[in-house]
């Protein structure tokens, strides 16, 4: 899926639906396809995502750049790193 001006990433995961650890297991498994600086855009449910999400990003040196909740929705901007 393509980024537009106003919510810039270069992929989308819809994790929506998932609970613990699967969110944060596919947010890894879709950076792959994240160019270097490139930004992640990861929907969630589960709020225990928004802890996991902020370890995850301190232990893989990617940065979140951003974690909101829209209603029951979690949305993180994950720009990953050169590691």
């Amino acid at each position: 899926m393509t980024s537009s001006s106003s919510d810039p990433y270069d992929v989308i995961l819809d994790a929506r639906g998932l609970i613990c650890p699967m969110p944060v297991l596919k947010a890894k498994k879709a950076l792959r396809d994240v160019p270097t600086g490139g930004v992640l855009k990861v929907m969630a449910t589960d709020p225990g995502s928004v802890a996991d999400m902020k370890s995850f990003c301190e232990m893989t040196g990617n940065k979140l750049i951003s974690s909101i909740q829209e209603d029951d929705v979690f949305i993180y901007f994950i720009e990953k790193s050169e590691v």
